[in-house]
């Protein structure tokens, strides 16, 4: 038995990541979520360098997680299609994919990218 949530999304992160690789033409998108923030960045495993970043710690307070984490996936399909990247690997770190995730995906599918 895992000891706590951490434990166990870390050993779901090892599982997704054994499975999901990122290459220059089709690079992951990997979100990081945090108690107040969310964060998306684009990576190209195969060089080991990261394409494209977007925060939700640019973005007014005003709105509510779930729209911020929307107006990320905005943010970062816009700046990827600037790169001339418009597939890419969807990889959710360990998290559920419901609520702030989910709607980050939906904001960069809306933005143009390709999963």
């Amino acid at each position: 038995m895992l000891a706590n949530k951490t434990e166990k999304r870390h050993k779901i992160k090892a599982r997704i990541r054994g499975r999901v690789f990122g290459t220059p033409e089709k690079p992951r998108l990997s979100v990081f979520r945090s108690n107040k923030q969310i964060y998306a960045q684009l990576i190209d495993d195969v060089h080991g360098n990261t394409i494209a970043t977007a925060s939700s710690s640019s973005i007014a307070d005003k709105l509510n997680k779930i729209e911020k984490a929307t107006l990320v996936g905005k943010a970062l399909a816009e700046k990827a299609t600037q790169v001339g990247v418009s597939t890419i690997v969807f990889d959710r770190n360990g998290y559920l994919y419901h609520g702030r995730v989910k709607s980050l995906a939906d904001g960069a599918r809306e933005g143009g990218l390709k999963f």
